[in-house]
């Protein structure tokens, strides 16, 4: 992996990633004429036990702009920059613009509940300079590098005295809220662990001590036995729809071994990982002939906690429950968190099985 790290004249970083060597690019584009200084702020919710974000400069963010004005595109036009230069690149990094947690939050307001600065960082991944492309039509190459590029930004982000918790996630599809088409995912650095890590290794430690042995594992072992809920498997890692999945399409990816994050797996684990990946999503777009819209969900160790108990794994799930039909967070899960699913687990993993895989058109 080759890379280049640049300012943009607002300050913010861009970071350039390729498989081989390339020329040194000179400048990094901004498509903003405004300062840089974004200010968000944290509140204790007392009553949930977590913390709210707010960002009032996110209300300012780009919204479906038209392919014309494009922020993710190269910038053709010095007169009219985007977020990233020409050059021979094949990902991209930089701060989000409009972060939900930045490095420069300060002086948060005063309340009746705990405050502080929204410490932190939002980063912006860029997956192919193609903007017509998709994850699962890369090149395996393109994927073993951005699973490289994540690990990388694990490292970086983890070592900030600001970060307790590396989120990289993925949305696709203007179902869940996407507002920029460009194939793109995200990274989060939490300046806590995040209210459904802390349930989840709260549920691990708990087994732990009741059991002495991994939950994370006898989970990933219950459903190696059943059988009947995995989608795909290799060597290295098992893909399967969780005996209680939420919902209408969703698909847990775990490698075989305890692993707490990214940077931890094997040259072997990081190969299969991309090839998996890429069967998974193509599957999602082959179950009802149209693109799937999803959430990829990547689940790591924080950064200083719980690294023997944590199990790193991808939660990828949809809103779509069939052709032309969305599920809506309704009363009972909005309201109560109790989730109602239309589609049992078993049948959801069939149908995913027996999907013929969509064969994507590769970009990059």
């Amino acid at each position: 992996m080759h890379t280049q790290v640049l300012t943009k004249p607002d300050g913010r970083t861009l970071i350039l990633y390729a498989r081989e060597p390339f020329p040194a690019v000179a400048d990094a584009p901004t498509p903003s004429r405004d300062p840089y200084a974004p200010n968000s702020h944290l509140r204790w919710h007392p009553l949930r036990g977590e913390w709210v974000a707010y960002a009032g400069h996110r209300q300012h963010r780009t919204f479906l702009p038209p392919k014309e004005f494009n922020p993710l595109a190269v910038t053709t036009d010095p007169q009219y920059p985007t977020e990233l230069p020409p050059g021979r690149y094949d990902v991209a990094v930089f701060e989000n613009l409009f972060p939900t947690l930045t490095g420069l939050a300060h002086d948060p307001p005063a309340s009746i509940v705990e405050t502080k600065p929204g410490l932190g960082a939002c980063e912006v991944v860029v997956f192919t300079q193609d903007p017509h492309a998709t994850l699962a039509g890369l090149p395996l190459w393109h994927l073993e590098l951005l699973i490289e590029v994540w690990a990388d930004r694990y490292r970086a982000l983890g070592a900030r005295d600001d970060v307790q918790y590396v989120f990289p996630f993925e949305n696709r599809g203007v179902e869940v809220g996407v507002t920029l088409q460009h194939p793109h995912g995200q990274i989060y650095a939490y300046p806590f662990v995040t209210p459904r890590t802390d349930r989840m290794l709260e549920s691990a430690r708990r087994h732990l001590q009741d059991t002495g042995r991994n939950l994370f594992a006898d989970v990933l072992a219950a459903e190696r036995r059943a059988e009947v809920r995995i989608v795909a498997s290799g060597e290295h890692w098992t893909a399967f729809v969780p005996a209680a999945a939420r919902w209408p399409i969703e698909v847990h990816l775990y490698p075989n071994r305890q692993v707490p994050d990214l940077p931890a797996l094997s040259a072997a684990e990081r190969d299969e990982l991309g090839a998996l990946y890429v069967d998974l999503l193509r599957r999602l777009d082959g179950l009802f002939g149209v693109p799937m819209p999803y959430v990829a969900a990547w689940h790591q160790a924080p950064v200083h906690a719980d690294r023997d108990l944590a199990w790193l794994h991808l939660e990828l799930f949809s809103v779509r429950r069939a052709p032309g039909r969305l599920k809506h967070l309704a009363g009972s899960e909005a309201g109560m968190g109790v989730f109602l699913n239309d589609i049992a687990p078993e049948s959801a993993a069939e149908a995913l099985r027996l999907t013929t895989r969509v064969e994507a058109a590769t970009g990059g």
